[in-house]
C-alpha cells in the first residue's frame, strides 16, 4: 500500500480458508465487505441465505453492537473468521441445529472484542513473571520482595521490572542503600510502574559505569541525596545509561513473553492491542505471525525518531495485514506525573520552581512529525503535562497546514493534563486522544498534591472531551496499568479512586456513560489504527472478535464494572478463552 494511501486496512488474508459448507454466506460476507465504507446501504446476510452450516452462535446475549443504527441484537453468527448474521433470538433460531458450537450468553452483554490502543506488550508479558513490587506497602516490604525474588533466579540474574509505586509509603523514593546488602550478587534495575524513573542498585550502577562524574543526559535526571550521593534513581532520559548494559533476551525468552502475554490479555478480553514499541519487538510479531501463532491483533507502532525508515518499508512491503499492522510511529514530549517530568506551564504544587522537562525537543519533534506526516505515515505522540499537550497541539496544527488537507487521524497519547482553554483543540484539530482511564483512578490518589486542584480538574479530562466532540480512544498502558479493559470502563464511568476516598467520582463532571466508553474501546478505538471497516462493531461482514461477559452491564449502568469478568473470548471466530 503505497504511503500516501489512506490507510484504512485491507482484508489481505483470512487465518483460515473456508470450508465447502459455507462458500455461499462467505460470498455474501465478502460483498458486504467489499461494499462497506459506500455511501448506499449494505446488504445484509439472512439466516436462510447462511446456508449449510455456521462455526459458532452466541445466542440469549443483549448484544451492544457498536453500529449506530442497529445498536442492539440478542445472538450473532460466525463462519470462518467473520461474522455472517446477527439478529434476534428467534431470527437466527434455523442456525443453532447447523452450528459448530452454540454459546449461550444467559442475558449478559456481548461486545466487541476490547482493544487497547496502548500497550508495551512484551514488557507486559516479561511483568508476568518478574518481581512484584506494585502493591509493595513499606520500604521494607520492597527490599525484602526483591531479596525473595533473587533467591528464586541463578546468581548474577540481573532483577528487572517491578513497578513499584512509592506513593504505597508515602511518596519517599526508593534508595540503592535499601536492597545493596540483600542482593550483592544480582544487578537491580527495577522501574516505577509509569516506566519514568527506576531503581539501580550499587552492582547495576558499577556494571553500567554510573558514578558521580557521569553527565546527565539532556531529558534526565540522576537522582542524588543531600551528601551529593547518588541514590540509584535514574529518571527519563538518563535511565538508558542503565538500560544498555542490561543483557537482552533471547529469542526463545521473547516468544515466550509474547505467549505469555497473548493469553493473559484474552483473558480479559482484549482482542487487539496497539502495541508502543520497537523494530526489534516488531521482528518478535513478525516471527510469531510466521508461524502462525499470532492470537491477538496488532498494531505495531515503531520510533518516531525511525520515520525514514518506516516510510521506506511500508513503501517496500505495505503495511500487513488483518493480525499484524505497521505504519505507526510512537514519540515523546514529556515524561510523567508521578516522577515529576510531565511538563507543565506552571510550577508543581509540591516542588516550587520544578515545572518538568520535554524529553524531546521542540524542533526535533517538529522535523520528526512534519516529514512523516509528509510520507502519509501515522503519528502519535506522548504528551501528559499541560504544556506539552499544548506543545504537541501546537506542532500538530502545523503539520496538517504545511502538507495539506488528508485523513491523517493524528494521536495523542495519554493527553493527562489538557488547559481548559486547549480542550476545544482536538476536535477542531481532529486529535484523537489515546487515554488510559485507569491512570485517572490510580494518580487521583495524590495528583491534587502535586499539582492543585485547579489543574485537577482537567486531568483526564474525559467528559470535557467528549462533550466537545472530540473521539476518544482507550486503552491500558500496560505494563504501566492492568490491561483488563473492564477496570478501565469502570475508571471511565465511575471515576472511583483506588484509595476508596472518592465514591461518587474523582471530578465526577469528568465521567462519562457506558456507552460512549464501550466505543472508545471498540468501535472508536479501530477508527484510531483506520480499522474501523475491519472490526470493533459487531456487523455483517466485519472480523469475528467478541467478547461474552458474566453479567448484563447495562443493568446498573455501568455501576457493577469492576467485579464483572470475561467468560468467552473469541478472536476470528475462534474461542481463544474460555472462563473455567
Amino acid at each position: 500500500m503505497s504511503t500516501h494511501r489512506n490507510e484504512t486496512a485491507a482484508v489481505d488474508r483470512p487465518r483460515r480458508a473456508a470450508t465447502p459448507a459455507i462458500l455461499v454466506p462467505m460470498a455474501l460476507v465478502a460483498l458486504v465487505v467489499a461494499c462497506q465504507g459506500r455511501e448506499e446501504e449494505e446488504p445484509g446476510v439472512s439466516p436462510e441465505q447462511t446456508t449449510e452450516s455456521v462455526d459458532l452462535l452466541v445466542r440469549g446475549a443483549r448484544i451492544w453492537t457498536g453500529d449506530e443504527n442497529d445498536p442492539w441484537a440478542e445472538a450473532v453468527a460466525v463462519a470462518g473468521d467473520r461474522i455472517v448474521a446477527v439478529g434476534s433470538d428467534d431470527e437466527l433460531a434455523p442456525l443453532a441445529d447447523r452450528a459448530g458450537r452454540v454459546i449461550d450468553a444467559a442475558g449478559a452483554t456481548v461486545a466487541p472484542g476490547f482493544i487497547d490502543t496502548h500497550v508495551h506488550f512484551l514488557d507486559g508479558g516479561f511483568r508476568l513473571s518478574s518481581v512484584q513490587l506494585r502493591d509493595a506497602a513499606t520500604p521494607e516490604e520492597f527490599a525484602q520482595r526483591i531479596a525473595e525474588f533473587a533467591a528464586t533466579v541463578p546468581t548474577g540474574t540481573w532483577i528487572l521490572g517491578g513497578d513499584w509505586d512509592h506513593e504505597n509509603w508515602g511518596g519517599e523514593l526508593p534508595h540503592r542503600d535499601w536492597i545493596d546488602d540483600l542482593v550483592p550478587e544480582h544487578p537491580v534495575w527495577v522501574n516505577r510502574l509509569d516506566g519514568h524513573m527506576a531503581l539501580a542498585s550499587s552492582l547495576a550502577l558499577e556494571r553500567a559505569g554510573v558514578d558521580a562524574a557521569t553527565a546527565v543526559p539532556e531529558g534526565g535526571e540522576i537522582e542524588r541525596d543531600e551528601t551529593g550521593r547518588i541514590t540509584g534513581i535514574l529518571r527519563d532520559n538518563a535511565m538508558p545509561l542503565v538500560d544498555r548494559v542490561v543483557p537482552e533476551p533471547s529469542d526463545a525468552q521473547e516468544d515466550t513473553a509474547l505467549d505469555a502475554a497473548m493469553r493473559y490479555v484474552a483473558s480479559h478480553g482484549v482482542t487487539s492491542v496497539h502495541n508502543m514499541g520497537t523494530w526489534e519487538q516488531l521482528e518478535v510479531f513478525r516471527r510469531a505471525h510466521a508461524a502462525g501463532r499470532l492470537q491477538t491483533r496488532i498494531y505495531a507502532a515503531v520510533p518516531l525518531a525511525t520515520w525514514e525508515r518506516l516510510a521506506e518499508t511500508v513503501q517496500r512491503e505495505g503495511r500487513g495485514d488483518e493480525w499484524l499492522r505497521t505504519g505507526l510511529l510512537k514519540g515523546f514530549v514529556d515524561g510523567s506525573l508521578g516522577s515529576h517530568t510531565a511538563a507543565f506551564l506552571a510550577d508543581y504544587s509540591d516542588e516550587p520552581g520544578e515545572r518538568g522537562l520535554f524529553v524531546t525537543s521542540e524542533e526535533d519533534l517538529r522535523q520528526r512529525i512534519g516529514g512523516a506526516d509528509a510520507e502519509g505515515l501515522h503519528v502519535t505522540v506522548h504528551a501528559i503535562g499541560d504544556h506539552a499537550v499544548r506543545t504537541l497541539l501546537d506542532l500538530f496544527e502545523e503539520a496538517a497546514a504545511a502538507n495539506g488537507p488528508r485523513d491523517r487521524r493524528f494521536r495523542m497519547e495519554h493527553a493527562q493534563h489538557v488547559h481548559p482553554d486547549d480542550l476545544d483543540r482536538f476536535a477542531e484539530l481532529e486529535v484523537i486522544p489515546s487515554m488510559q482511564p485507569y491512570h485517572a483512578i490510580d494518580d487521583g490518589r495524590w495528583a491534587e498534591r502535586v499539582i492543585g486542584a485547579e489543574r485537577s480538574a482537567t486531568t483526564y479530562p474525559f467528559g470535557s472531551l467528549l462533550e466537545r466532540g472530540a473521539r476518544l480512544a482507550f486503552g491500558s498502558d500496560w505494563f504501566v496499568a492492568p490491561p483488563i479493559p473492564l477496570l478501565g470502563l469502570d475508571a471511565a464511568v465511575n471515576r472511583r479512586t483506588l484509595d476508596g476516598a472518592n465514591p461518587d467520582g474523582w471530578y465526577p463532571e469528568q465521567r462519562i456513560g457506558l456507552e460512549p466508553a464501550l466505543r472508545a474501546y471498540t468501535r472508536d478505538a479501530a477508527y484510531s489504527s483506520f480499522e474501523e471497516r475491519l472490526k470493533g462493531t459487531i456487523e455483517v461482514g466485519k472480523l469475528a472478535d467478541l467478547v461474552v461477559l458474566d453479567r448484563d452491564l447495562f443493568a446498573d449502568d455501568g455501576a457493577s464494572l469492576a467485579e464483572a469478568a470475561v467468560r468467552y473470548t473469541v478472536v476470528g471466530g475462534e474461542v481463544v478463552y474460555e472462563a473455567e
